[in-house]
């Protein structure tokens, strides 16, 4: 038999989910573990898009871990550049560099009932592991329509999260696919250098001033000095914010006034009325994605930007032609059109014990137990999981959260004795479910009017949590066992644990 590495916890994917799941296991006192990342670096989303503009909509003294502050944020609102930096500090400070296997993509992974392990196939070879952690988030994946013609496209195709830096945009005819976070980021730092921008807009987004500045060295003195300066800075962000939620998920009705300014901010910056009424959204505002930019609005004023209010619906040649008819020559096309985020494709990667990937089991909508596991996949768990997401701030509060819960699942599971795995009952997944979707009636992502990337195919949100970080911290703080069925597997009883370097 070939050697392999066993460990007992594979982390799959090295973003924010990944290292807080690795120093986590640190904490805890476990050390028999890897992280299993596809790409050469650690850093996640925050590693593969590299576009222009690339910044975070989150201030960065809540977009950073608890236990690990930085101090020295340049601005109140950090580019992608002082995050990945970050990562890749915590990476080190936190010693993670000896368990990551990085070029180690993860090509399939089995639960092996006998052993009570999973086999974990890779790129670079195969790992076992007693527990997986799957933390490759939701906007990892890419998601290009399929738009008729594309392929015989003779200029330059790309998505944001794959920008290409050997191509030239300066000078160029350039189309930009979708209004999302990304895009509206895009399009003011290419606008002042092509020749022509043209913007495929669907549905408009509600924008917001961005109220970003340098953060001066006299506070970051002072948050370095004295630390407990940044530790009350970051509450005071949060607090601001579980206020806010409210108003998302129990006031939609309550809106009105944020609208108010937001369709203010419009005015200000565009003063066509027909781009003006053709950038104003006719759905409640938190509905979709509330975007922050104070650059977005002025770039669509520019004389060298074309608003096409309706979706990219074929390519001829080089000629890109909306859904309305409108065409345009174009010499590249941008896909600003987001991620597959409600149909992971780690799921097609997953096989469970009954023989079925988890994209199967899900396959009328992701659901698991309080965001982390899933009926019929013992011993796995997932961080940024189904309805897990939030719409107004920051992840990291919802990860770390489930950084706590997956501390315990560990202490729980390894109570049990050797051989044991926790797989959550089915009718524990469906309470906590319906408890969800039930509050998910009266939140705006459920009655703004809109259609947007938080809902399923089936029209179900299975992407945000429905309250406040408090509650979902509440929520993930110890296992219940009685929420479980626990296996002992009797030929892993006696298997003496493998651990046998693949490098």
């Amino acid at each position: 038999m070939a050697k392999h590495e066993h460990v007992r916890v594979a982390v799959i994917g090295s973003g924010f989910g990944g290292l807080g799941a690795a120093v986590r296991l640190r904490r805890e006192g476990i050390t028999d573990f890897v992280v299993l990342e596809r790409a050469g670096s650690v850093g996640g989303t925050w590693r593969d898009n590299s576009y222009p503009g690339c910044a975070c909509d989150v201030p960065s003294h809540l977009y950073s871990f608890s236990f690990a502050p930085n101090p020295d944020w340049p601005r109140t609102f950090s580019g992608r550049r002082h995050i990945r930096a970050y990562l890749e500090r915590v990476t080190d400070t936190f010693g993670l560099r000896p368990h990551i296997r990085l070029d180690h993509e993860v090509r399939l992974m089995r639960w092996i009932a006998d052993e009570a392990h999973w086999k974990i196939e890779t790129s670079r070879g195969i790992v076992t592991a007693d527990v997986v952690v799957s933390a490759t988030g939701a906007l990892s994946d890419p998601k290009v329509p399929d738009v008729p013609g594309l392929d015989s496209f003779p200029g330059k195709v790309f998505h944001s999260a794959r920008w290409d830096h050997d191509y030239d945009t300066r000078g160029k005819r350039v189309a930009v696919v979708g209004t999302g976070a990304s895009a509206i980021q895009i399009v003011p730092a290419l606008q002042p250098g092509v020749a022509r921008l043209t913007l495929f807009q669907r549905t408009p987004p509600w924008v917001l001033p961005r109220t970003d500045r340098a953060i001066t060295a006299a506070e970051r003195w002072l948050h370095r000095k004295v630390p407990v300066t940044g530790a009350a800075r970051r509450r005071l962000l949060w607090g601001i914010r579980e206020l806010q939620v409210q108003a998302f998920t129990k006031w939609p009705q309550e809106l009105g006034l944020v609208e108010r300014l937001a369709k203010a901010n419009i005015a200000r910056a565009v003063k066509d009325p027909a781009l003006r009424a053709a950038l104003t959204p006719s759905y409640r505002i938190g509905c979709k994605r509330i975007l922050l930019s104070s650059t977005y609005y002025p770039a669509l004023a520019r004389p060298n930007v074309d608003v096409v209010a309706s979706g990219l619906a074929e390519v001829r040649g080089s000629t890109v032609v909306a859904a309305d008819g409108t065409e345009a020559e174009v010499d590249a096309i941008v896909f600003g059109t987001g991620f597959h985020v409600t149909d992971l494709p780690i799921a097609e990667r997953v096989v469970g014990a009954d023989g079925i990937t988890l994209a199967e089991a899900w396959k009328d909508g992701m659901e698991s137990l309080r965001g982390a596991t899933a009926v019929g996949f013992p011993n796995w768990m997932t961080v940024v999981g189904p309805n897990t997401g939030l719409g107004n701030s920051s992840m990291i509060l919802m990860i770390e959260a489930q950084l706590n819960y997956l501390a315990d699942y560990l202490r729980t599971l390894g109570s049990l004795g050797a051989g044991a795995s926790l797989t959550p009952k089915p009718a524990a997944v469906d309470a906590w479910n319906h408890r969800v979707q039930e509050r998910m009636k009266r939140t705006v992502w459920s009655t703004g009017g809109c259609s947007s990337w938080y809902l399923d195919a089936r029209g179900r949100n299975t992407t945000l949590w429905p309250g406040t970080t408090t509650e979902f911290r509440r929520a993930t703080r110890a296992v219940d066992l009685g929420e479980y069925d626990v296996v002992h597997a009797p030929a892993a009883t006696t298997r003496t644990p493998r651990k046998e370097s693949v490098r």
